[in-house]
């Protein structure tokens, strides 16, 4: 008959603990068990396959009513592994980080991982103290969100829309060509020619790749950027205050535009204040595409068409690529970059374009023949 674990009694000194964590061989001997069989079923082990289910059943009940707690520290020191990651990002904000982050603790958590997270604000100090601040907690591999990287660290790492990352770090990165071209082609469908841009801050990594696509597709559809009709993102506010400063300044170049492509769906929502504000309608006086598809996106009023960048999987990928590299040899070779493709998704905020007057087309003519030449 299996034997109850004994559990000292409680004195006026040492009051009793209720629920108090026990060990390995107190399950063992209340069960009857091995510490070996044990230890395979609770670290979920897949030398577990081969204990019977009423045993495994046994053994997770009896840890539950235990209350027992794995030593992780101890395992780790035994395994010289501290089953934890160190995830750098600019900051933690409604939108594109929270839902990579997202991605990424659900695979983690999957492996029986942890993570360690350092917001820097694109400070380089912080991003060179993150080093030594994982370094000293023995972390096994780092993921870099939007992050640039200068050098390659010691260990396993693996960065999201890095761009310009040092040999042996793999990249997971969009297609921002197709991501380009889904929105361009959507609202050259819809009738509009006179395309207005939110681009990018200036140290955002994926600034420069977005706007690379834009100008490619828009050339290839024989479409004009107009100078006055591109206004960039200022500052590092995770808010909508950037994406309204920006629209205010498009608004004050004085040149009409029919439509606006936002860097991203915090930017849109901004840019959609601020074209109420002047007393224009969205989308019938102004179409406006955002991007990312955050949560909040369908529930805007009108719900926002946008290019919904598949920001969960690209965590749970780059979570899922440190692991690998973790467990690999040291002399394997690992991809160079990963790249995924968006989707589009058409709401209430697009429409088809206003007709245009006789003056506003003959501009328009005008500026296209001067593109073919």
């Amino acid at each position: 008959m299996p034997r109850k674990p004994r559990i000292p009694a409680a004195t006026p000194a040492s009051p009793k603990r209720e629920s108090q964590p026990v060990s390995l061989k107190v399950l063992s001997d209340h069960l009857g068990l091995s510490v070996a069989a044990i230890s395979r079923v609770l670290s979920a082990s897949p030398a577990a396959r081969s204990i019977p289910k009423e045993t495994q059943d046994r053994i997770l009940a009896a840890a539950e009513m235990l209350n027992y707690r794995p030593n992780l520290f101890a395992r780790s020191l035994r395994n010289r592994r501290s089953q934890t990651i160190g995830v750098l990002v600019p900051e933690v904000s409604e939108g594109y980080t929270t839902l990579v982050l997202s991605g990424i603790e659900h695979q983690l958590l999957q492996a029986d991982y942890f993570y360690f997270l350092v917001s820097h604000h694109h400070r380089e100090e912080m991003i060179q103290r993150s080093q030594r601040l994982f370094q000293d907690r023995a972390v096994e591999g780092i993921i870099a969100v939007d992050t640039l990287l200068r050098e390659r660290w010691a260990i396993p790492t693996v960065t999201v829309s890095g761009h310009h990352e040092p040999k042996g770090v793999t990249n997971i990165v969009l297609n921002h060509r197709l991501a380009a071209a889904l929105a361009v082609d959507h609202l050259r469908g819809l009738g509009h020619r006179r395309l207005a841009f939110i681009k990018g801050q200036r140290f955002s990594s994926d600034t420069e790749s977005r706007w690379r696509g834009i100008r490619h597709v828009m050339k290839k559809n024989g479409l004009t950027i107009f100078p006055k009709l591109v206004a960039q993102l200022e500052g590092d506010l995770p808010s909508h205050e950037p994406g309204y400063l920006a629209t205010k300044r498009l608004l004050a170049g004085g040149e009409s535009f029919t439509s606006l492509f936002a860097f991203n769906d915090v930017s849109a929502i901004g840019a959609i204040k601020a074209l109420r504000e002047a007393g224009l309608r969205v989308p019938q006086d102004v179409s406006v595409v955002g991007f990312d598809d955050i949560q909040s996106a369908s529930f805007q009023n009108p719900g926002l068409t946008t290019v919904r960048q598949p920001l969960r999987t690209m965590g749970m990928l780059a979570a899922q690529t440190v692991l690998q590299q973790i467990g690999a040899s040291a002399s394997a070779m690992h991809a160079q970059q990963i790249v995924v493709d968006p989707e589009f998704v058409v709401r209430e905020s697009t429409c088809p374009a206003a007709v245009a007057t006789r003056g506003q087309k003959r501009e328009d003519h005008r500026h296209e023949s001067r593109s073919r030449r």
